[in-house]
């Protein structure tokens, strides 16, 4: 279970002076080294937050010369607060929670000898000031930043796979409180949903799998003027890898600038499935797609990379 790690998490971004440095500190604090814990300051148009970068090495995994493939996880938000309109933490906020108590679960495995096989990237960022901004049907939390600078800062080229962990309330595509997953998402096209996580997913709830839709609009970018459930799905506009949305889900619609709303025992849920997909997928046990059917999709259908990008 991950609800130690969750409090922990929780204690550190839940507060006015939550910072990336914060978070690398108690990082190195659980055991990771120096050199996997990058911490980088942005400023936007609306403010600053700090991205946070933390790399879990696999026993055979990339960084250590292996062949076996890397995992992301990204946290995806856009801010832990909302200050000074609200105080204390946000709905919005419980991505990137999820995302570091992931890393943090991690990093204690590894200290009592449990390793993955693979790399694991965990990416999120740490604003607990951000701005909100008008949407429909619930406001939405805004970034200091934009979407381009999130991409570029939480997307790592060694990711293989991609899962995009994001509160996704404010909306009536899925009304069930806890988590679901999207279809798998690759250079534009909305492919079928993994099996391999559907079982995973029914393993770690106990519970038969919830999977939430996706528009065209939704795996386009954000600023081209079109609807968009969230932003769960952009890492999928800035890489090649597969991507699969994690949202974080309730049963009503709740603002991403909502305080009072986080809900432990949902979040433990998503982040022990995170933690079981990674595992599988390191195995070699867990695929989000099928190779084979894509390269038949591109060779019917073309590419549709142009969904990708900014028009």
């Amino acid at each position: 279970m991950l609800i130690k790690q969750l409090i922990e998490i929780y204690e550190i971004l839940d507060g006015a002076d939550a910072s990336g440095e914060k978070v690398k500190k108690y990082m190195l604090s659980h055991g990771a080294e120096e050199r996997n814990v990058k911490i980088t300051k942005m400023e936007g148009e609306k403010g600053f937050t700090d991205f946070v970068k933390i790399k879990i090495p696999g026993v055979n995994g990339k960084t250590v010369g292996g062949k076996v493939p890397t995992i992301g996880v990204i946290g995806r938000l856009g801010g832990l607060g909302a200050r000074p309109e609200r105080i204390g933490f946000v709905s919005d906020g419980d991505g990137a929670l999820v995302a570091l108590s992931v890393a943090s679960k991690l990093l204690d495995m590894k200290n009592r000898g449990d390793n993955l096989e693979g790399d694991v990237i965990v990416c999120t960022h740490v604003c607990p000031d951000a701005p909100t901004s008008p949407h429909k049907p619930v406001p939405f939390m805004g970034s200091p930043v934009n979407m381009q600078q999130m991409n570029e800062e939480e997307i790592d080229d060694e990711m293989e796979a991609i899962l995009s962990v994001d509160t996704t309330k404010g909306n009536r595509i899925i009304n069930h409180r806890g988590f679901a997953v999207s279809p798998t998402v690759k250079e534009g096209y909305i492919l079928k949903v993994s099996e391999d996580l559907l079982d995973i997913m029914q393993i770690t709830t106990g519970q038969l799998p919830k999977v939430f839709a996706l528009s065209n609009q939704d795996v386009t970018p954000y600023g081209n003027g079109l609807f968009h459930i969230n932003s769960i799905l952009q890492p999928s506009t800035a890489t090649e890898a597969p991507v699969v949305g994690v949202a974080i889900t309730t049963e009503t619609m709740v603002a991403g600038c909502a305080t009072g709303a986080t809900h432990c025992g949902d979040l433990e849920e998503t982040a022990r499935f995170v933690i079981e997909v990674a595992k599988a997928y390191g195995r070699g046990e867990c695929d989000f797609y099928d190779k084979q059917e894509f390269e038949q999709i591109i060779s019917k259908y073309g590419s549709m990379k142009h969904l990708q990008k900014l028009v």
